[in-house]
């Protein structure tokens, strides 16, 4: 794999050609406007399950890279013209001048959603999505992104202010107490990350965080340890939780989070 800095450690074998081919294309349609390209989310925090999880990557350019430029990139990696192993590919690119400055605005120039499991989805319009899925994302990315190309993540991703992402959390946390598009597994294991986050400053993998919330939280064991056992199925046999207790749940999560941004 093309790497100007460090091997990132723990790269999951089943993804290594496709990452490979994935950097490749990029480097051909960006050319020397491309700095760097990362992977994020559960490549980078250690806990990716293949048949379960997206591969998360973002891709950092030089914001005079022409607008026909990023759908010729949507183009070259679009699933199946690009096979993706995983789940899914989410792959959000940024200008160096949004990147580089801590927001909690979605700011991306490309958000590109492709793959066996997930709707395609290639939007250029940032005002259209909500900003707080790539606030976290950008806050993964600073703290353990995976160099697959140029300059390392933490020299290029600014983290977003803690107000900014307190912000973004909360939102999250809706989100997913909301339910629609969600798995269950998924939305209890976000709502222990989002804790965790907020105890410790910390993002941790799904499975760590549930650890962490697990062993403190008697009350809510059953349920995260549930959660975890889904997890670790492929995402077409998750296993249903309570609903009523997911619920419970996600209200005590929010209420942490709330606690949280009110002392900050």
């Amino acid at each position: 794999m093309a790497h100007t800095h460090e091997d990132p450690p723990s790269l999951p074998t089943e993804l290594g050609p496709y990452l490979d081919e994935l950097v490749r294309r990029t480097r051909v349609v960006c050319g020397p406007q491309l700095v760097s390209v990362f992977a994020v989310g559960s490549v980078a925090l250690g806990d990716y399950r293949h048949g379960r999880s997206d591969v998360d990557v973002t891709v950092v350019v030089e914001p005079s890279l022409p607008g026909s430029a990023l759908h010729d990139l949507a183009e070259a990696l679009a699933h199946p013209h690009l096979p993706c192993p995983a789940a899914g590919l989410e792959l959000v690119v940024y200008g160096t001048d949004v990147i580089g400055r801590s927001s909690g605005a979605a700011g991306y120039l490309l958000d590109l959603n492709t793959g066996p499991l997930l709707p395609d989805r290639a939007d250029f319009d940032a005002a259209r999505s909500p900003a707080f899925w790539y606030a976290i994302d950008r806050s993964v990315a600073h703290q353990t992104g995976l160099t697959l190309f140029g300059r390392p993540a933490r020299e290029v991703v600014a983290a977003p202010d803690r107000p900014d992402l307190l912000a973004a959390i909360r939102a999250s946390v809706r989100e997913h107490s909301d339910g629609e598009g969600h798995l269950a597994d998924n939305r209890v294991l976000n709502g222990c990350r989002s804790v965790v986050f907020c105890r410790t400053g910390r993002w941790l993998a799904k499975r760590a965080a549930a650890r962490e919330v697990a062993l403190a939280e008697e009350e809510f064991r059953p349920l995260v340890e549930a959660a975890v056992h889904s997890f670790e199925r492929p995402r077409t046999s998750a296993v249903p939780l309570p609903a009523a207790e997911v619920r419970a749940f996600l209200t005590w999560v929010r209420a942490r989070v709330e606690q949280t941004a009110a002392g900050a």
